[in-house]
């Protein structure tokens, strides 16, 4: 009976192995070896990643329906509190925060426990969808140099856990705030 289990698991774990390695070759990943840029130094590579998923952002504005029910779901969150989408140490991103005045736009730290000063503010529903309205993933990656409130020069700042319209709309959709 062995010897017929043993080549069994052998060959199932052997097809295991083949088939991960199949599945991690195919997938998109960053060039990280020599033969993928020859001659460039990691940060180099590091950089025209950046540059090719800064090419793949979607550049469609948001459209009013989707900031309007963001807002409206925001004005259930007591103040302090609001969309941040990642929930871990250190840097989280940019969130929006409900304040007693409207809502603030936000650097987030250690899981939301701390907020940045507010980058900007919008004081009303029809400022905050006026704006929003015209944003799209890549405006709010910080990509787009021509945006007064997104756009940075900084390469880690870029594209880090920014908003973007599907983190939108699972917090507009979500039964509770965070």
């Amino acid at each position: 009976m062995a010897a017929t289990i043993i080549p069994l698991i052998s060959a199932a774990i052997i097809v295991g192995l083949i088939a991960t390695l199949l599945v991690s070759k195919s997938g998109a990943r960053m060039p990280n070896a020599d033969e993928d840029a020859p001659g460039q130094s990691g940060e180099e590579r590091v950089r025209a990643y950046g540059l090719v998923l800064r090419d793949q952002l979607d550049r469609t504005a948001f459209g009013p329906e989707l900031p309007r029910m963001v807002w409206r779901k925001l004005m259930t969150c007591p103040p302090g509190e609001g969309l941040v989408r990642e929930f871990h140490r250190d840097f989280c991103g940019q969130g929006l925060i409900r304040t007693q005045d409207g809502v603030k736009l936000c650097d987030i730290f250690d899981g939301g426990h701390n907020t940045g000063d507010a980058i900007t503010s919008w004081p009303s529903e029809e400022a905050f969808v006026g704006f929003f309205a015209a944003q799209s993933d890549h405006s709010c990656s910080g990509w787009d140099e021509t945006s007064a409130v997104f756009a940075t020069q900084d390469e880690w700042y870029r594209n880090n856990q920014r908003l973007t319209r599907e983190g939108l709309r699972v917090f507009a959709a979500a039964l509770k705030p965070r």
